[in-house]
């Protein structure tokens, strides 16, 4: 990818946040479903840490830094339409680890990408870490002002996600979401993310703390498509949902062949097979 189609990716990324009117941003997991989402017009896709771990075989969290750009790469030249990168905490916990990663994802054509403030509980040398899910403020905003400043530098504007993840793991404090989401905001993000946060009245007072746009993560308990709309969200992607939908379609059919003898996903098949022929032939 050339950098002007990257820059011009990039830009018309950002400028599809739009509040009010969100971005549907399906989260592709393989070179197939990335093609497949762009042939159903969808206007760009995020990538999955979860679904690319389970095309190798593992559990999310289990793919290292080179795994991860090489698939982001992959992704972000076979499809025309802006590519947001899933890169966990940024393989990193010090925030020139955090730059270093996000000026590596810019190498690979990516449009965006994001930066969340989980830890992974693991140890840095210092010994840190290990029993800790969520960075302390201070710290997560100077990472994330890394990230910023390596998002922004360049000739192309790396559409820089901002994540809370306080409500993914355990920590289901608005207060504090809040507070990280004005700071990360201030620290240059261009983008706020808070997935796990479904209540309306919880997602209402976040929306209307910050000034930049805010994505959200669909789930089943949560808004629909219009109910976001109307609380003034900007994007709205799925995670790893439908990638593992995908394997639970797969699975459903190899227990009917084996348990009960029958074909019936062959009817799923009839109704996908043009739109995966249309897609894989563009």
């Amino acid at each position: 990818m050339s950098p002007s189609t990257q820059s011009d990716n990039a830009a018309d990324f950002l400028t599809l946040h739009t509040p009010g009117t969100p971005l549907l941003m399906p989260n592709a997991w393989d070179i197939g479903s990335a093609k497949l989402f762009e042939a159903l017009d969808i206007k760009a896709i995020a990538t999955t840490s979860g679904g690319f771990a389970a095309t190798r075989g593992r559990l999310d969290g289990a793919m290292t830094k080179p795994e991860v750009l090489a698939h982001t790469a992959e992704l972000a030249t076979a499809v025309d339409i802006p590519v947001s990168a899933d890169l966990e905490n940024c393989f990193a916990h010090d925030p020139e680890g955090v730059a270093a990663t996000i000026e590596e994802a810019i190498a690979t054509g990516l449009a965006g990408g994001s930066v969340e403030d989980f830890t992974g509980k693991t140890n840095d040398h210092h010994g840190n870490y290990a029993d800790q899910p969520i960075y302390e403020l201070g710290h997560a905003t100077d990472r994330v002002r890394a990230a910023a400043e390596a998002a922004h530098s360049g000739p192309i504007h790396f559409v820089l996600t901002a994540r809370a993840e306080n409500y993914l793991h355990g920590r289901v404090d608005l207060a504090d979401t809040i507070k990280r989401m004005q700071a990360y905001q201030e620290a240059g993000a261009d983008v706020l993310f808070a997935p796990g946060v479904v209540d309306p009245k919880e997602l209402e007072q976040l929306i209307k703390a910050v000034d930049i746009p805010v994505s959200v993560l669909m789930l089943p308990n949560g808004p629909t498509v219009g109910g976001l709309a109307d609380l003034g969200v900007a994007r709205i992607s799925v995670g790893g949902a439908i990638a593992v939908a995908a394997y639970g379609t797969a699975i459903k059919a190899v227990t009917e062949l084996r348990e009960q003898g029958t074909a019936s996903y062959w009817e799923l098949t009839k109704s996908a097979r043009s739109t995966i022929q249309a897609a894989f032939t563009r």
